[in-house]
């Protein structure tokens, strides 16, 4: 199934009861725009592309910084950044991936090409009922349209070429949060819902998807359920499984086909639709980005827990939450953390042991990861690999890698995979069995795990293998093995058994010819 991913923002003013706080030369968030923790789990930040009355994209070009809407999808030239103003609520900015301003002089004229913020460059959204914005000069009162290499700002009102769709450039699968209950929703299997009295987005019940349709959203759980509005999880999405989004005060809410908002309900927070025709603090969400979950298991066979105490050691043979841990990545170092579902973080402590009682981040609870084809070595803050012992016990002790350093590591968090390069979204191509890696659309994959590496499989129960010419394509019968790497936040890179990295080409396709990692090699997920 192929899905794009735009936006319904419903408010009659996008800034009509904000009262988040905003935070001097920082994104403003789309969710809740407060100064990210330093761990945890993060709001996502509002990129999108601007879609015109002909279905173009506003498109900032690299020469001559030129701006037109000739574009029929997204890509990294259609992608464009929401900065607020510090001083007046109002008033935003539209920053282009070149880092230049959109602005508009007094004539009407517009252009991208100042790096700075002035007069010129101070936008006000008119959101519509229909959620499409108009964008109005705050200096000169005019409005933003056009078509092709003919846009200006010069209408003294809104007609539909002042009207722009918004198609978020953001990953569709994320964890969602109650404001009201301050609570994640997950999927309850027993109960047959999605309940929302989780304290930590935990394991892989935790992940919704974001599935558009016919102008609309769903909710698709991981067992690929779909939520209707009576709080039942179906197979098949119809009228009842789908939603606009609105945006009330920096938060989201869900707004079913009779104009009723979905909340939590009762004792275990049942996610369905209520009574309110308006939304409050109960029916508003903030959707957080969803930090990927792993089990490891160890050169001898066991899997590394906490079950026994604060010591981590590798004895066990079953997985279960006391044998999952949450990766997080430090942006600058790339070094990651392993955070436990009480929120304790793993440590290096005297004699090189490893136990899971660090309520802060500190450089002991940092590991350096190298990957070793379908294996990883973890280094600790002494500089020494992490080995285990014969009685399973990990320990920092090890000056190089040997067969007790090595451990295999399963994302178990991921089974529906969705993959976003630098350049756009993986899919099937129309026409071949190979997949594209730059579209505005993008189709969900299998992810599975098997001893150390990952088969992935399409939607036609297909998987994906390398061809002789290095070409990713996706109708094999037969699983072959790809390696994952967790590289940085929110990234991962995928190796084929060749020893080259999966990257999208200049021409937009999947192949495995990358010799070292570079951006191309990167995939959100």
């Amino acid at each position: 199934m192929r899905h794009i991913h735009p936006l319904k923002l419903a408010n009659s003013s996008m800034d009509a009861g904000r009262s988040v706080e905003m935070i001097p030369g920082r994104v403003w968030s789309f969710w809740n725009k407060v100064k990210m923790p330093s761990d945890g789990n993060h709001p996502l930040t509002l990129q999108f592309g601007l879609i015109n009355h002909e279905g173009r994209y506003l498109t900032a070009e690299m020469f001559g910084f030129k701006v037109n809407a000739s574009a029929p999808s997204m890509k990294k030239k259609q992608i464009w950044t929401l900065e607020q103003d510090t001083q007046d609520s109002r008033v935003v900015y539209l920053r282009s991936h070149l880092r230049r301003y959109l602005a508009s002089d007094k004539d009407g004229k517009v252009t991208c090409e100042t790096d700075g913020r002035h007069s010129d460059c101070r936008f006000l959204i008119v959101a519509q009922s229909d959620g499409r914005w108009a964008l109005q000069s705050e200096q000169h009162l005019r409005f933003f349209g056009g078509s092709r290499d003919y846009l200006s700002c010069f209408a003294q009102g809104i007609t539909d070429a002042e009207l722009w769709s918004v198609h978020l450039a953001l990953h569709p699968q994320a964890n969602l949060l109650s404001v009201a209950r301050k609570r994640y929703a997950h999927l309850s299997e027993e109960d047959g819902e999605i309940s929302v009295d989780m304290n930590i987005p935990w394991g892989v019940a935790s992940i919704l998807t974001l599935v558009y349709q016919n102008g609309k959203y769903c909710l698709k759980t991981c067992d690929s359920r779909f939520l209707s509005n009576d709080g039942k999880l179906v197979k098949q999405s119809d009228k009842t499984t789908t939603y606009t989004l609105e945006l009330k005060c920096g938060k989201l809410a869900f707004k079913d086909c009779e104009g009723k908002y979905l909340s939590p309900t009762g004792p275990t927070g049942t996610l369905r639709s209520g009574r309110c025709s308006k939304p409050g603090k109960d029916e508003l969400f903030d959707l957080e980005e969803s930090q990927p979950q792993v089990v490891l298991m160890a050169a001898n066979g066991k899997y590394v827990s906490m079950r026994q105490g604060v010591s981590l050691a590798a004895n066990q043979e079953d997985e279960t939450d006391m044998e999952t841990f949450q990766m997080e990545m430090d942006k600058e170092s790339r070094k990651c953390t392993f955070r436990t579902m009480q929120g304790n973080y793993w440590a290096l402590v005297a004699h090189g042991g490893i136990q899971r009682t660090a309520s802060q981040l500190s450089a002991n609870s940092m590991f350096a990861m190298e990957w070793l084809g379908h294996k990883l070595a973890l280094k600790a803050n002494n500089g020494k690999y992490i080995c285990t012992k014969k009685n399973g016990q990990l320990l920092a002790v090890s000056d190089s890698i040997g067969e007790d350093e090595q451990l295999s590591l399963k994302l178990i968090n991921r089974p529906m995979l969705i993959l976003r390069g630098e350049n756009g979204f993986v899919c099937h191509h129309k026409n071949s069995n190979t997949l594209d890696a730059s579209r505005s659309v993008y189709d969900i994959f299998s992810l599975q795990f098997s001893n150390g590496a990952y088969h992935i499989k399409g939607v036609n129960g297909r998987f994906w293998y390398v061809n002789s010419a290095g070409l990713v394509c996706s109708d094999g019968e037969a699983p072959e093995d790809f390696s994952v790497e967790l590289r940085e936040r929110g990234r991962l890179a995928i190796r084929s058994t060749n020893g080259r990295y999966l990257r999208g080409d200049q021409g937009g396709t999947l192949k495995a010819d990358g010799l070292s990692l570079s951006s191309s090699a990167l995939w959100e997920y």
